[in-house]
C-alpha cells in the first residue's frame, strides 16, 4: 500500500482549519461547491465533481482542532477504501496540516494526479482561510489533459 502526503502551513486557527473540514459551508468553500450530506461521525459526506466523478466519505473521527479521519465508502475504485487524514498542529501564529490520503493499492497514473490535485485543493484551502477565496470546483485549477 502508498500513500498521498502533503504538509501545508495555512496563516489561521486550528480552529478556522477544523471548521473548514468539518462544516458543509467549509468545505464547498475550498474543495466543490456541490457538496451535501452528513458531516459527524458515522455520517457521510457527498462530493460531486460535475459529470467528472464524486467521492463518498464516511466521518470516522472527528478531535475538535485536531484531527479529521474519513473513509472513502464510493466514488472511483482505486479510492474505494482508502482513507483521508488530516492532522492540525498549531505552529507559531498559524497551524501545519498534515495530510494523508492512505492505503492505495499501487502507484498507478490516477494516484500521481490525484496527488497533484490534493496539492492544488489544499493551496484552495489555504486561499480560502488567509484570503476568503479558494478555489472550489468548477474553478479549481486543471492539472491533467485526461483524469480533470
Amino acid at each position: 500500500m502508498v500513500d498521498i502526503l502533503h504538509r501545508v502551513g495555512i496563516n489561521a486557527s486550528p480552529r478556522n482549519i477544523y471548521n473548514a473540514l468539518t462544516t458543509l459551508d467549509g468545505l464547498s468553500s475550498w474543495w466543490t461547491n456541490e457538496t451535501k450530506g452528513r458531516t459527524e461521525i458515522g455520517g457521510v459526506i457527498h462530493f460531486q465533481f460535475g459529470d467528472r466523478g464524486f467521492f463518498d466519505m464516511k466521518v470516522l473521527k472527528l478531535e475538535p482542532e485536531k484531527r479529521v479521519v474519513w473513509e472513502v465508502v464510493d466514488g472511483p475504485k482505486e479510492w474505494i477504501g482508502t482513507k483521508v487524514i488530516w492532522d492540525l498542529s498549531p505552529e507559531g501564529e498559524g497551524t501545519t496540516i498534515r495530510f494523508k490520503h492512505q492505503g492505495w493499492r499501487e502507484p498507478a497514473d490516477f494516484m500521481h494526479h490525484c496527488s497533484t490535485k490534493w496539492a492544488s485543493f489544499l493551496f484552495s484551502l489555504k486561499a480560502q482561510l488567509e484570503n476568503g477565496k479558494g478555489s472550489p470546483f468548477p474553478n479549481d485549477f486543471l492539472v491533467s489533459i485526461d483524469f480533470d
